[in-house]
């Protein structure tokens, strides 16, 4: 588990027995990292922020998709991620990966710019993180 992560809880598994595909619905909670000087406004100052994953898993097609979402702060944010893990077309044993986020801040005031900033900043780390995490997952599900 990363380090900023506390708990993860899969609230939802599923197989659709006519395709296959595993879907898995987990929220996540996680320890509030946004720099303590923007934590002195008082909405940001929570000890922990809340994420729901969703995820698609395809072993027939060797592919996982994964969307994500924050689901603290939806009043004045919204943080989303879109994920894709396929077989390369090049080659069978390569991945390709795809990834899209959205970043959002309104109601903030000055502060949006900082706080879309570093948001940016976070989910730049977290790709590198998720790629090794979709690497495991996928070793443990496929061999």
């Amino acid at each position: 588990m990363e380090k900023h992560v506390t708990a993860v809880e899969t609230v939802e598994e599923k197989t659709d027995l006519s395709t296959g595909i595993i879907y898995r619905r987990r929220i996540a909670t996680c320890q509030n990292v946004i720099p303590e000087i923007l934590r002195k406004v008082s909405v940001l100052k929570v000890p922990d922020i809340y994420l729901e994953e969703e995820s698609w898993l395809n072993m027939e097609k060797r592919n996982m998709a994964m969307r994500s979402h924050c689901l603290t702060w939806t009043q004045y944010a919204s943080l989303s991620e879109e994920s894709v893990f396929r077989e390369s077309l090049e080659n069978p044993n390569w991945t390709d990966f795809t990834q899209k986020g959205r970043i959002s801040v309104t109601g903030a005031g000055l502060l949006n710019c900082v706080l879309e900033a570093f948001a940016q900043s976070f989910l730049k780390q977290g790709v590198k993180k998720g790629i090794k995490i979709m690497e495991k997952l996928l070793q443990e599900q496929c061999g």
